[in-house]
């Protein structure tokens, strides 16, 4: 009997390794898929080249300290940081407080509302792109970067409240109504509860809406007028051979990116140790 109730336990355990040992592969399959183009980028940021970079040519880190060398690169990375900063801080402010409204309070059209945000995210971005070049030009509104930042804002504003409204639906009211019994005023229960619970969220959002409007090509094409941003620099620079400095650029805003994740990872998880504490 114990020979017999062995024999299907132990052909329930050898797979469970296998499919254990096919995950793994699966794993490291995906993540060489993911991170060859990032690893290409960063390796080739120190090709010795001069117009393509397609051809490892040898070591240099030329491209890293003289990376206003190449022609207009500094400019239009500028930009793109400028433009990514004001959308960024612009489309939080607005997502975060239309995710409050639409999370917390009830009125007419409130359904509609929370359709009508997913339709930028739905809009293939030449439509957009498209469409928002239209409304500029019948308008009268000059091309540059004034439209390229509307542009960025409206469609960065669905990202912010659909990350932020997650947040917000996981809030605990009791937090919110123990310090009104304690005679706090509603500013006062926003910036000492409401807002550091739901920081990770706006945080998450921003950083979000930074990566889309940093590498927005499409509807930046159609809305810029004469002001370069970085996408479009390649974009120019791709018919002659992507510069190494390009590469550069890349790989900084990569591992800035890196950086900023692992610091708040570490922040958030001695904050959690320090509260267990």
């Amino acid at each position: 009997m114990t020979s017999i109730t062995a024999k299907p336990a132990a052909r329930n355990a050898r797979k469970i390794r296998i499919s254990d040992s096919l995950l793994w592969v699966y794993t490291a399959v995906a993540l060489v898929f993911l991170l060859t183009p990032i690893v290409y980028t960063i390796v080739f940021s120190f090709n010795d080249s001069v117009r393509s970079n397609t051809v490892w040519e040898g070591f240099t880190l030329h491209h890293w300290t003289n990376l206003c060398d190449q022609p207009g690169i500094c400019a239009s990375v500028g930009n793109s940081f400028f433009i990514g900063g004001v959308s960024t801080l612009a489309s939080t402010i607005i997502g975060t407080m239309m995710a409050i409204a639409l999370v917390r309070y009830r009125f007419r059209a409130r359904s509609l509302v929370s359709l009508l945000l997913f339709l930028p995210m739905a809009t293939p971005e030449i439509v957009m792109g498209a469409g928002l070049a239209a409304l500029f030009f019948n308008s009268g509104t000059e091309f540059g970067m004034t439209t390229i930042i509307i542009a960025h804002i409206m469609f960065c504003i669905s990202f912010v409240v659909v990350t932020v409204k997650a947040r917000v639906q996981t809030l605990d009211p009791v937090l919110e109504e123990a310090a009104r019994d304690l005679y706090a005023n509603p500013f006062k229960v926003f910036m000492k509860v409401t807002l550091p619970l739901l920081l990770p969220g706006i945080i998450s959002a921003a950083l979000l809406s930074f990566a889309l409007s940093f590498d927005d090509f499409i509807i930046t094409y159609f809305n810029n007028g004469s002001t370069k941003t970085f996408p479009l620099f390649v974009y120019v620079s791709a018919a002659r051979g992507v510069p190494a400095e390009a590469n550069v650029v890349s790989s900084a805003v990569f591992l800035i990116a890196i950086t900023v994740v692992i610091g708040m990872q570490v922040v958030s998880a001695a904050r959690r140790k320090k509260y267990s504490a």
